[in-house]
Order: C-alpha cells, then sequence, then structure tokens
C-alpha cells in the first residue's frame, strides 16, 4: 500500500508538470497573437485620429476604415483608391464613396500637433465626409502618421555598395552596419569608419535616410565610408528578400545589407 501510494504522488508531479509546460506554452502563443494587429505593414499602412468629436482613420491595401463618435458614421468602410496629388501642394487625396457615404480624405506633409495629448506627428488630416442623407459635407481635421514596415526593425550589414561586393579591407575594422528602430524611425550604426547615426524618412514604399551625423575620426585613404554614407542619403526605395535589404533609387539598386540578427 505505501509503493502503491508513493507511485501515485511520483505520477501526479509528472502530470503536473506536463500541465505546467503546457500552460506556458500555450501562453507565449497567446501572447504572440495578442501582439499581431491590423497596424502590421502590408494591412494598414497609414493611421490618423482626431478629437471632439474622436475620430480614427486606417488606410490600408485592402480597405480605408474611417470610425468615429460622429451620429451616422461610427463605422464606415471603403474600397481602397489610388490617392492624386495636389498640384500646389504636398497633399495627397483620396476620393472614396460607397453606398451610404463619401469621402475626401486629404494627407499634407506637415507638422501636426494633437489638441490634446500634444503628441506631434508628420502629417495634418483633413476629412470632409457625408452621408446621403446630409445636406453638406461636416469637415473634421486631425493628425496622422505612415505605418514604417516593421521589417525593416534590425541589424543589416553591408554585402555590396553600388554594385561591387565589399570587404573589410574596403574599411577601418569591420564592415559597415545599421541598426533600425522602425517604429521611432531612426537608425544607427557604424559607416567603416565612424558612427553615424540618423533619422528615417516613410511613406509606404518611399524609405530615405535624413540628417545623417557622424563622429569625425580621421579615416584611412582607402576608406569607402564618404561613398557609403553618399549612398544612403541618396535612397528612395527599399525591398527585402531573402535576408536581405536592398536599398535604391530611380537609378538602380546602391547598397545591399545581410540580416545579422
Amino acid at each position: 500500500m505505501k509503493k502503491y501510494l508513493i507511485l501515485m504522488i511520483i505520477l501526479s508531479l509528472i502530470c503536473g508538470c506536463k500541465s505546467k509546460t503546457t500552460k506556458s506554452s500555450l501562453t507565449k502563443t497567446e501572447i504572440s497573437s495578442e501582439n499581431k494587429s491590423d497596424d502590421a505593414y502590408g494591412t494598414i499602412y497609414f493611421k490618423a485620429t482626431g478629437n471632439e468629436p474622436f475620430w480614427e482613420l486606417k488606410i490600408g491595401n485592402d480597405e480605408i476604415v474611417f470610425t468615429s463618435l460622429i451620429k451616422g458614421k461610427e463605422n464606415l468602410v471603403f474600397s481602397p483608391v489610388k490617392p492624386t496629388r495636389a498640384m500646389d501642394a504636398n497633399i495627397k487625396m483620396y476620393k472614396v464613396k460607397n453606398a451610404a457615404s463619401k469621402a475626401v480624405i486629404s494627407i499634407q506633409q506637415i507638422d501636426c500637433q494633437n489638441s490634446m495629448s500634444g503628441v506631434i506627428s508628420p502629417y495634418k488630416v483633413s476629412i470632409e465626409i457625408k452621408n446621403g442623407s446630409d445636406a453638406d459635407f461636416k469637415k473634421i481635421d486631425g493628425c496622422g502618421k505612415y505605418i514604417t514596415d516593421y521589417r525593416l526593425h534590425d541589424i543589416w550589414v553591408l554585402e555590396e555598395l553600388n554594385g561591387y561586393k565589399v570587404f573589410v579591407t574596403d574599411y577601418q575594422k569591420e564592415l559597415p552596419r545599421i541598426e533600425i528602430h522602425a517604429e521611432e524611425n531612426r537608425f544607427m550604426g557604424f559607416g567603416g569608419c565612424n558612427s553615424i547615426s540618423g533619422n528615417l524618412f516613410f511613406e509606404k514604399d518611399l524609405l530615405r535616410f535624413n540628417n545623417i551625423t557622424s563622429t569625425l575620426m580621421a579615416c584611412t585613404t582607402n576608406n569607402k565610408e564618404d561613398e557609403f554614407v553618399r549612398a544612403l542619403k541618396n535612397t528612395t526605395a527599399y525591398s527585402i528578400k531573402d535576408n536581405r535589404l536592398t536599398l535604391s533609387n530611380s537609378s538602380g539598386k546602391l547598397l545591399i545589407f545581410k540580416k545579422v540578427d
């Protein structure tokens, strides 16, 4: 009887361990699922909000969604359209409609301060919207930003510069690298001789490296840091495939990096 009791206790402990492991695994899965949102790049690429009354706009590849506390305009969904650009200003306009409503969305690249939080966003957004029964359009204003491609968020080491493979001997001690922080639209890294840092400008498929600064260490005459930084400054487009980040402009490929972490 004593042996049987000991055996039962051991089996109980084993089952308890298994249950704990399974629970831990499920928790991680649930957390991972919760972290995935429709703001992931490729689904929603622009987001804007406004106050008094509160409203939110999400522009994506599949749909344009407007939600608000405005009576009759609580949740409006529109099919995606290509924007037009105003001739006399840096403004993009989306003209959308569905069976019951229509709207004109204007996005202007200018600093915009949230009237409640004080947060500065890079775009001012104006929306003129009406339902079929409305006599006039209702105009509302707010602030917005493009959602930078989360896949850029990583550490990238240079492999090719202006069509040629690079080697450590082309630089001071090691190959150039950049560490991109997508959510904050900034980057830092090593140019081949000096430490570098700067800001990202992201507008859907457009990518620019701006306000690049570096330390002032003297470099060897054959160091290609200047050529590397110049290529970063000339970047306007990018692609990511097979753990490679390719930066380019209308003239062609400028830089190819390899993901290292």
